[in-house]
């Protein structure tokens, strides 16, 4: 567990953030970002019902690629609570390698997939 989550969180968030009319709102207790008037496309959560880990959780394009994304880094990727049986995939942030340029693209590939046809047909991200 990282011990100080507004480090991971700063991250998250300033990548999040920084994609068209992404905006944030607690969710479960926990920050979560989504397109305004839209769907979600990142959850940050930390200890989260006392697990121990510090993780982002973004959208995939299914089961397949989730299973897919943990096979190919099981030590970075995992099928989180709740989440995981619609196809979503949490990605450890309380280790000391954690590639961030992993995580902005897997932030952004998420953010396009619930971001609406016009968000995508002006430029996206």
């Amino acid at each position: 567990m990282s011990p100080d989550p507004e480090i991971p969180l700063a991250r998250i968030r300033a990548l999040a953030l920084a994609l068209p009319e992404a905006d944030e709102r607690l969710s479960h207790g926990a920050p979560g970002f989504f397109i305004t008037k839209g769907k979600f496309f990142a959850y940050f959560w930390h200890n989260h019902h006392g697990d121990g880990e510090t993780i982002v959780i973004v959208k995939t394009t299914g089961r397949d690629e989730q299973a897919m994304l943990i096979e190919l880094d099981p030590d970075c990727y995992y099928s989180p609570p709740y989440m995981g049986p619609s196809g979503w995939v949490a990605m450890r942030l309380d280790r000391d390698d954690v590639d961030w340029d992993r995580v902005g693209d897997r932030i952004a590939i998420s953010w396009e997939l619930v971001a609406p046809r016009r968000l995508l047909e002006a430029g996206g991200r």
